[in-house]
């Protein structure tokens, strides 16, 4: 799609708003439910096509980490959004009454959503679900990574609803750029940090709000206390999912010192465990690109240069015909290696140690880096999770599990600091893609008058009232 052409269909969803600002709910729940059927009466040809993007990516789990997740969310949407739509007294202060406050949420008009490619189905999903049950109408824009997705998605909501109710397009970078800078009401980007900088500088440039998606390093904590092998094993299946390409990934794990050879052990035993055979493996998701599969060679092989150690979990070496990636540990990282600074989006996992039985260290790590978009803890004892929990910063956390805070409708997901900004999900993303109109009334009978000009004595005895 050419600028001149998003631009157009940019503007007949904002005319269809301004025709329509406050949709009623049945129509908002109408939308919802042509979304859910598009998504279930077409399941497998979409599994076909992120698949094939990807190379390869079992349908079993695009069904659990995208399908079941979206359908979810739009359920859960279903269920609540009528309650959410009410207008909602608010108290008003006792020198004001008998006046009343209220506080009604209305659209904000056309909602943009700039999807990635890691989960390009969910990631689209989830936050249009959002626009939608607020009364939105929403403009789609899909990765480049992901082609064939992208053109099937744009057909399917092109036989779902009217261009002026959601527009998806399709397009290269310098697409996205343009898009950005389309003057929406609210837009909402879910990528890497170096491409949110410049989207909310794109933003800017019409003062639309943003909701910044990022991701950056989120650590997995493994206290003294944990149960370890469950520890392990939830820590894998969370790094395994999508090869690891996943922006709530553990990116790195914080053992207690001396168990690190430990880790590596239960690590293989449970990598073998879920995938017994990596040659032609169907269950093992292949990375996106030979790009990024690329960028990960580099950050292996830059770690080893200067001093890490590599520890594969299986004997399958990494193949760029298929782009599958096996996983592979990393023990004697330091803060200079590129692996350490970055964020790794993909099947490499730092393992590195703190002092004792103290989890005091693991905390201060965390602490001194940018704050990560999930934080793991694996505990048992309760003392020491509130420790974690009070002394760390985090978008979201996983306790005794890995990637499922996401998944709770009624629980926000979003970042913080460097990780993002903003948050959706059920009731708090109606919230963020409404303005929640404050609305005082006057009654007939009102004391405003005592406080007019002239200032004389009648003022100066009520303020004396007021500033008691």
């Amino acid at each position: 799609m050419t600028q001149h052409h998003m631009r157009q269909g940019f503007d007949a969803l904002r005319a269809a708003s301004l025709r329509s600002p406050t949709p009623p709910w049945p129509e908002r729940a109408d939308r919802l439910k042509r979304l859910r059927a598009l998504m279930l009466d077409h399941r497998a040809e979409i599994a076909a096509a992120i698949s094939a993007d990807f190379h390869n990516r079992a349908v079993q789990e695009t069904e659990l980490a995208e399908l079941f997740p979206s359908v979810e969310g739009i359920d859960h949407a279903l269920r609540h959004g009528k309650r959410w739509m009410r207008v909602k007294r608010r108290a008003t202060g006792l020198w004001f009454r008998p006046a009343s406050s209220r506080l009604m949420p209305q659209p904000l008009g056309v909602v943009g959503i700039v999807v990635p490619w890691n989960y390009p189905l969910y990631l689209a999903v989830g936050p249009m679900t959002a626009a939608l049950a607020a009364g939105n109408r929403v403009m789609v824009k899909q990765s480049e990574y992901t082609p064939r997705f992208a053109e099937l998605f744009a057909a399917l909501v092109r036989k779902s609803f009217a261009p002026d109710e959601i527009l998806v397009v399709n397009g290269d970078a310098e697409a996205a750029r343009a898009f950005s800078a389309l003057p929406f009401d609210h837009l909402l980007f879910t990528g890497s940090t170096a491409v949110g900088h410049h989207v909310m500088r794109a933003a800017s440039e019409n003062l639309t709000p943003v909701t910044l998606e990022l991701g950056g390093k989120s650590p997995a904590i493994v206290g003294p206390g944990a149960n370890f092998d469950k520890a392990v094993e939830r820590i894998l299946v969370g790094k395994t999912l999508n090869a690891g390409q996943t922006c709530i990934a553990p990116d790195y794990v914080l053992l207690p010192e001396g168990q690190q050879q430990r880790f590596a052990d239960a690590a293989r035993r449970v990598f073998a465990a879920m995938y017994p055979s990596m040659a032609g493996n169907a269950d093992y998701t292949s990375i996106v690109s030979a790009r990024h599969f690329a960028r990960l060679q580099e950050l292996e092989a830059t770690a080893v240069q200067q001093g890490a150690t590599a520890q594969p979990l299986c004997a399958t070496a990494p193949d760029a015909a298929t782009r599958c990636f096996p996983p592979v540990l990393l023990t004697g990282v330091h803060d200079g290696m590129r692996v350490m600074q970055e964020e790794i989006f993909g099947p490499l996992l730092p393992v590195l140690t703190y002092k004792g039985i103290d989890i005091g260290e693991a905390i201060a790590y965390v602490n001194a880096r940018p704050r990560p978009l999930a934080l793991y803890l694996f505990e048992k004892d309760r003392a020491t999770i509130e420790r974690v929990m009070h002394g760390t910063v985090a978008g979201g956390v996983s306790i005794n599990e890995t990637l499922m805070h996401v998944a709770q409708d009624d629980l926000p997901f979003g970042g913080v600091g460097a990780s993002g900004m903003g948050s959706y999900h059920g009731e708090y993303g109606f919230q963020t893609f409404s303005k929640l109109k404050p609305i005082f009334h006057q009654s007939a009978f009102n004391g405003v008058g005592l406080f007019r000009p002239p200032y004389g004595k009648t003022f100066a005895r009520m303020m004396k009232l007021l500033l008691r």
